[in-house]
């Protein structure tokens, strides 16, 4: 199909998700398994709390294990692959709805009903997505926490969801380190102000660790008491029933609980496997996320399932034991459709490029890229290096909406890629850039990232325990306008696509002028020699923030004063004076956390002479004292 058909065939389904809700939704809601069907598809009398499918009785996990089991009992669901312990194990949709099963029934006996919380700390481990499963299964809400997040990060997420239980592991491994787990969760456990009556313990042998008389108990000694065949009938579930709490981590304040539907992410889930996705149930899904983030609920465990397709389970990093790891994976398992972060394949392109040219990556069709801006030289190194016969599609969405705002429809209407944006806002996705005051701006200004409401299906029903954050957060920060804020800068083309420039509160005001940290960054990225860049603001007497930049080189290349001076020039003539950076430091690695996001505020602090601050999810904490050491130096 030419692009020209494509492009109709997308503006006439968007425009019909937008003005006909019920005529869009209603054909892909069908595929779902519903033991009652919805009485209105979208109850929109009560705004900001949009409810899909209302009166549409479900369960999540009969729609992501039991029908599938019955269809296909020895395909596999999931494929559990360590890179760090070169371990594998495969779980076909029949042994997991038996291990589902099984666990559901170890729940029921702890006296786990219907709307009860449970907090799940485990690694990248096949008991993770059973726990999730059977949570989903018996009605229960379960909240992932990244197992990766510190004592106090942990503790604020029991005392906020007050859950019946926790589940846990001894350990994780990251890099080749194993990482002592079972220590935080007992600190946690200690400090918090609620008590959390039963703790459950993934015994994996990798670090020594105590078990609580009257509290801990062995997963494997609970399992073990359960026959392979006991069945634990789904929960029939409201489609509104809250389905699961996932608590956003902002830097400031205590975490939002963003609460998940059932139905409306059942549906918008089901349909976004293909027509975004491009993914069909013979395939292969991998996506690099963590369980502990949005991306590793909806598309490694919910998404995939949902559509009858084989996921991978990956634990580790894309880096280790070498770099070529990710595509060792792909190349065994055949794996269809990759989704990644633009940050993991900026850290790939400072090794040599032999470590992906050497795999045999017949099978991989597209490699999808979220979670930040794709900048146009990262783009352009992956298809180079990737070749032509591999897609690479951005796609833009939060924790708080589930599945993409903006994306390229590719398994429908394969729409024109430019690099650096993620293409056209999704199904029910009504987009706009506004100024601060909510006027709408031309063409190719930058300004606010905003949705006219209602929200599609899947995205929050509110703030756990918290509605009037909820209002607050998302539909009051434009006076007089009911937009939904994403909190992001964005511009819409004169062909209507969208680029997002980050956050709205990533800016950098020099001498009044307001710069957006992403801007700056997607010139730097431009310069042959740069792997990776973070730019920040820091206080200047005179100016008020001026900013810096700290570089990471590609492979055999070294930093020096002329190219500080050529890549300050690049920016001066890219952007305008304004933006030349105060001072470009050249370091080996940034500080980011475990899901590939730069700590900011800890570059920020060390450039203005403070602490670094809270530093719980950090990857390497030798990244903060080497860029301390540069800082240091060049002050002397």
């Amino acid at each position: 199909m030419s692009d020209n058909k494509n492009l109709e065939k997308y503006k006439k389904l968007h425009n019909l998700s937008l003005t006909d809700p019920g005529k869009f939704w209603t054909p892909i809601a069908e595929n779902i398994h519903w033991y009652k069907k919805w009485d209105e598809v979208l109850d929109d009398s009560n705004p900001p709390f949009y409810k899909w499918f209302v009166g549409g009785v479900t369960n999540t996990c009969y729609n992501a294990v039991d029908r599938w089991a019955e269809k296909f009992p020895d395909k596999p669901a999931y494929i559990w692959y360590s890179s760090e312990l070169d371990e594998e194990r495969i779980l076909t949709y029949k042994q997991l709805y038996q291990e589902v099963n099984r666990f559901a029934s170890v729940l029921r006996d702890l006296g786990v009903e219907k709307g009860d919380r449970i907090v799940i700390y485990l690694p990248m481990i096949p008991e993770a997505a059973i726990a999730m499963l059977a949570c989903v299964r018996i009605g229960a809400i379960h909240s992932v926490v990244f197992a990766g997040f510190s004592v106090r990060s942990l503790g604020v997420r029991i005392d906020d969801s007050e859950p019946k239980l926790l589940i846990c592991a001894d350990g994780g491994v990251r890099g080749g380190k194993k990482v002592d787990l079972k220590s935080i969760v007992d600190e946690a456990l200690t400090s918090s102000e609620y008590k959390v009556p039963n703790s459950i313990v993934v015994n994996r042998g990798l670090v020594e660790h105590k078990m609580v008389d009257g509290r801990d108990l062995y997963w494997d000694e609970l399992m073990s008491k359960k026959e392979k065949d006991v069945i634990i009938e789904p929960e029939k579930m409201n489609s509104t029933d809250p389905s699961y709490i996932l608590y956003t981590s902002g830097t400031t304040g205590k975490p939002k609980g963003v609460v998940r539907d059932t139905g409306g992410h059942l549906v918008a889930l089901y349909h976004s496997m293909k027509s975004i996705f491009n993914t069909d149930t013979d395939q292969t899904y991998f996506a690099t996320s963590d369980i502990g983030w949005v991306v590793g609920h909806s598309y490694i465990i919910y998404g995939p399932l949902f559509k009858g397709c084989t996921s991978i389970i990956y634990e580790g990093t894309p880096i280790y034991p070498e770099p070529n790891a990710w595509f060792k994976v792909i190349e065994k398992y055949k794996v269809n459709t990759v989704f990644s972060a633009p940050t993991a394949f900026r850290i790939l392109r400072k090794f040599d490029e032999k470590y992906i040219t050497e795999n045999d990556l017949s099978s991989l069709n597209t490699i999808y890229l979220a979670g930040e801006p794709l900048d146009e030289a990262t783009y352009e190194w992956m298809k180079r290096v990737l070749g032509e016969d591999i897609a690479i599609v951005d796609n833009y969405w939060q924790t708080e909406t589930g599945w993409p705002i903006l994306a390229n429809p590719y398994g429908i209407a394969p729409l024109k890629i430019k690099p650096g944006s993620p293409t056209k806002p999704m199904w029910g996705w009504n987009l706009k850039v506004v100024d601060f005051e909510g006027n709408e701006v031309q063409k190719g200004t930058k300004g606010y990232l905003v949705a006219i409401p209602p929200t599609p299906p899947a995205v929050l029903l509110t703030v756990y325990r918290n509605d009037e954050r909820y209002i607050n957060s998302y539909y009051k920060a434009f006076s007089g306008h009911d937009y939904y804020a994403t909190g992001d800068y964005g511009i819409e083309d004169e062909d209507g696509y969208f680029y997002v420039l980050g956050r709205a509160d990533e800016v950098i005001k020099v001498a009044g002028h307001r710069l957006g940290t992403g801007e700056m960054e997607a010139v730097f990225s431009t310069h042959a020699q740069v792997a990776e860049v973070s730019c920040i603001g820091v206080e200047d007497d005179v100016k008020g923030e001026v900013p810096i930049a700290m570089v990471v080189l590609k492979q055999g290349y070294e930093g020096s004063p002329e190219l500080e001076q050529e890549m300050k020039q690049l920016v001066r003539n890219e952007i305008g004076p304004v933006a030349t950076p105060k001072a470009v430091y050249f370091v080996k690695a940034l500080p980011k956390t475990r899901s590939g996001k730069v700590i900011r505020r800890a570059i920020k602090n060390l450039a203005e002479g403070k602490e670094p601050g809270d530093l719980s999810t950090i990857e390497d904490p030798s990244t903060i004292d080497k860029i301390k050491k540069i800082l240091e130096e060049a002050n002397q």
